[in-house]
């Protein structure tokens, strides 16, 4: 795979803790930790029931570099495409898929009920 497959500027996305005024952690919006440069690989959509309603779901799987900041990125995070301002929820956490580490994979989707 070559650097130039990853077109696409993604900011990878958790919800913050903040302060409900009781002493307990709500959470907040999202915040962006860090943005890392990506490919997009479409993959096969389909429809899901969103309160009551019929809805599009596109899931796609993200390809980026193999970075240590990735470690700490799982299911209750998002990505937002810089470019299109398009956000994913991820479903799978990022997956060492290629021969010496060098990128991983992880499959995210737009269309369901958090967008």
């Amino acid at each position: 795979m070559s650097a130039g497959n990853l077109r696409e500027k993604l900011e990878f996305q958790r919800r913050k803790a903040s302060d409900d005024g009781f002493g307990s952690q709500a959470t907040g919006d999202y915040e962006t930790i860090f943005t890392t440069a990506a490919e997009m690989i479409p993959r096969l959509g389909g429809e899901a029931y969103v309160n009551a309603r019929l809805q599009g779901v596109q899931p796609m799987t993200v390809r980026v570099r193999r970075q240590a900041r990735l470690d700490q990125v799982g299911t209750d995070w998002r990505v937002k495409n810089a470019r299109t301002g398009v956000t994913y929820d991820i479903v799978s956490p990022p997956t060492n898929v290629m021969p010496r580490g060098a990128y991983v994979e992880f499959l995210a989707k737009t269309g369901g009920p958090g967008q």
